[in-house]
């Protein structure tokens, strides 16, 4: 059967964030090579001068190819986002192609329901694929989408070579930029409340962001000695090898890298309940979920996980079992063969 040909368009292979990790793990499936896929960039990490040729240039380049190509999928996420790849959509409309609007927030779409650009992209796509079915109903709820028109592809969990789980470490990783929404003072502050309890035990934060910040509370709270701030770190395998659990204390999330990647790598994981993790994280069997901000509970939380060895590897078996069934690269390749072939 001869495939379509799809033309992707999203942020740069350079920048850094949840898409192109995504996006890169995305080029290791048997559906990119079928359906031909090409990665037209539009942005790029750097200021708004080389961003602005960045954009320029790729819109350039997708108009010289948009015409060898039957379906066009464009990823995006907040309104910034929207408006750049407004432009594409308006185009691959006007030229009749097969449009996919693949959104990569969560519950941030609750405060895009008077923006009428999502509204008129919503509508006027063939398809929308959003990363859970939380995220589905909203859109349903919110934008009047049909449902049918809507799919729910996870984002996929790399395939690691065996690892095998070891609590010795005694580190707690943090894995994203250190800002507001990521909660990484929450995680600090309830650090905090149990450090005297497990003087063995530190915390590692591998991201870039407001680190100065973070630095300050961490003295002010007195555990600068068992906080560590490794920045931007590009050797995930020996952040995530050298670790005994991921928590992830974010306010608002699409479907968090960092979780995918700790189930990869057969971590525990303490994490909030949002966006797509609503999905599938059950408290006390697959993981531990606190409140959103509340430093006590996830204090609470960790002293559960820290004190129990043995629940600590259950929970790893767990997380083996998520990366290699739902959220497996094979199963998430179907998904992919399942979109493209309706259209």
């Amino acid at each position: 059967m001869k495939h379509k040909k799809v033309l992707m368009i999203a942020t740069s292979r350079k920048t850094r964030g949840g898409i192109t990790a995504v996006l890169n793990t995305y080029r290791e499936l048997p559906f990119w090579q079928q359906y031909k896929v090409k990665w037209i960039e539009t942005h790029i990490d750097k200021n708004l001068l080389i961003k602005l040729v960045y954009a320029g240039y790729g819109f350039m380049t997708f108009l010289f190819h948009v015409g060898f190509y039957d379906i066009v999928h464009i990823h995006t996420s907040e309104a910034p986002s929207v408006k750049r790849k407004y432009l594409f959509y308006k185009v691959s409309r006007w030229l009749g192609k097969q449009i996919i609007i693949h959104l990569h927030i969560g519950n941030q779409i609750d405060e895009k329901k008077d923006n009428q650009l999502y509204k008129e992209i919503f509508q006027g796509s063939d398809r929308i694929v959003v990363l859970s079915n939380v995220i589905a109903e909203k859109l349903v709820d919110i934008f009047a989408v049909k449902r049918d028109k809507i799919e729910v592809i996870y984002n996929p969990c790399k395939k690691i070579e065996k690892v095998n789980y070891t609590v010795k470490h005694k580190t707690i990783l943090f894995a994203g930029t250190l800002n507001a929404n990521k909660g990484y003072d929450i995680l600090l502050r309830a650090f905090s409340l149990i450090a005297d309890k497990y003087p063995d035990w530190k915390v590692l934060f591998a991201g870039n962001g407001e680190i100065e910040k973070a630095v300050t509370i961490s003295n002010k709270l007195g555990i600068d000695s068992q906080v560590i701030f490794k920045g931007w770190v590009k050797d995930k395998k020996t952040i995530f090898t050298n670790a005994s659990l991921l928590c992830l204390p974010s306010y608002a999330e699409g479907f968090p890298m960092a979780v995918l990647d700790a189930w990869s790598y057969s971590l525990p994981v303490i994490a909030t309940p949002v966006g797509g993790l609503q999905d599938v994280l059950q408290h006390g069997v697959n993981s531990f979920i606190f409140v959103p901000g509340n430093h006590k509970d996830l204090a609470q939380q960790l002293d559960r996980l820290l004190g129990d060895e043995d629940l600590m590897r259950k929970m790893s078996e767990e997380s083996l079992k998520l990366s290699q069934g739902l959220f497996s690269m094979e199963s998430i390749n179907k998904s992919f063969e399942h979109l493209y072939q309706q259209l």
